[in-house]
């Protein structure tokens, strides 16, 4: 027993009343009563020994507090309704995988290619999730990981697809063509950051043998790929993006090299999966695809 986890019926009163304002409408929407509700945040607060709510006549605000614990509560409860969900579904879909994937490669390079999987294996659903951090299986939701790194991750079952091999500086035409004067090999435009690779373009100086200087550490810094090249498209700087990423805007000419020379990476894109469990010859059969599809994409 879980001694120090409150009522479950009692977080979700509390976290439907933070969301929604009032007891009331919190009532409402969990199928209880107005009295119900205030007695489950009260026993709550009173178990935490902490206010959640300053109340005001028939006004309530959440406390500084309150509010922190709310969003944490809300994060916890959409998880638990999200593996409830998972787990319900499987028992009547036949064989289905939940892969975990990091966000970029996942929109731009598998899920344009899962009709065909699912035109092969129609009876195996595959579901995605974004993870751009490493974890461990036994404590995840996931049969398997499609994921950036350099290395086969510890204690799983796993293969390189195919490798990142350069990340690629590419710009707006309308601002190569503008591009002014400045120290460097890009001038003054300013310089598109990811925020998972820090040191990208001082490795790309250092690599192409040019100063790296303050305004190239300067600049934007965005969460995913996509939105560097999304941004290098809209004209707001240069951006380094994997090549087989950017070679369909590169030949649209959405997109143009912004200057000689790449950054060459020795990272790649690996798919892995536990040593065993009641899945292993479905992600066989999902890794087998994996492989041949990387395999025969000439733009990786």
């Amino acid at each position: 027993m879980r001694s120090g986890i409150p009522n479950l019926t009692a977080l979700q009163a509390f976290e439907a009343t933070a969301r929604l304002g009032t007891f009331s409408r919190a009532a409402e929407e969990l199928s209880l009563t107005h009295s119900a509700v205030y007695r489950q945040v009260a026993s709550l607060e009173q178990r935490l020994g902490v206010q959640l709510f300053t109340r005001v006549r028939r006004r309530i605000v959440l406390t500084e507090p309150g509010a922190e614990y709310a969003g944490r509560i809300r994060q916890h409860l959409d998880q638990i309704e999200k593996d409830t969900f998972g787990l319900v579904s499987r028992t009547g879909m036949g064989r289905s995988l939940h892969i975990a994937v990091v966000p970029t490669l996942a929109t731009t390079w598998l899920i344009p290619r899962l009709a065909d999987f699912a035109r092969r294996h129609p009876d195996i659903t595959v579901s995605l999730s974004v993870r751009t951090l490493p974890f461990q299986f036994k404590d995840q939701p996931f049969d398997g990981a499609l994921y950036h790194s350099d290395h086969v991750w510890p204690g799983t079952r796993g293969v390189l697809l195919f490798r990142e091999k350069e990340l690629v500086p590419v710009c707006a035409p309308a601002l190569a063509a503008a591009r002014g004067e400045g120290e460097g090999p890009l001038g003054a435009m300013p310089h598109l950051h990811l925020s998972s690779r820090p040191d990208a373009w001082r490795d790309w100086y250092g690599q192409n043998r040019h100063a790296f200087g303050p305004h190239a550490a300067g600049g934007p810094r965005y969460e995913l790929f996509t939105m560097v090249l999304a941004a290098a498209e809209a004209g707001l700087g240069v951006g380094l993006v994997p090549r087989f990423l950017a070679q369909d805007a590169l030949d649209a000419g959405r997109v143009t090299p912004a200057c000689p020379g790449v950054l060459r990476v020795p990272h790649g894109y690996y798919f892995s999966h536990p040593e065993s469990g009641s899945r292993l010859e479905t992600l066989k059969i999902f890794q087998a695809w994996l492989q041949a599809v990387a395999g025969g994409d000439p733009n990786t």
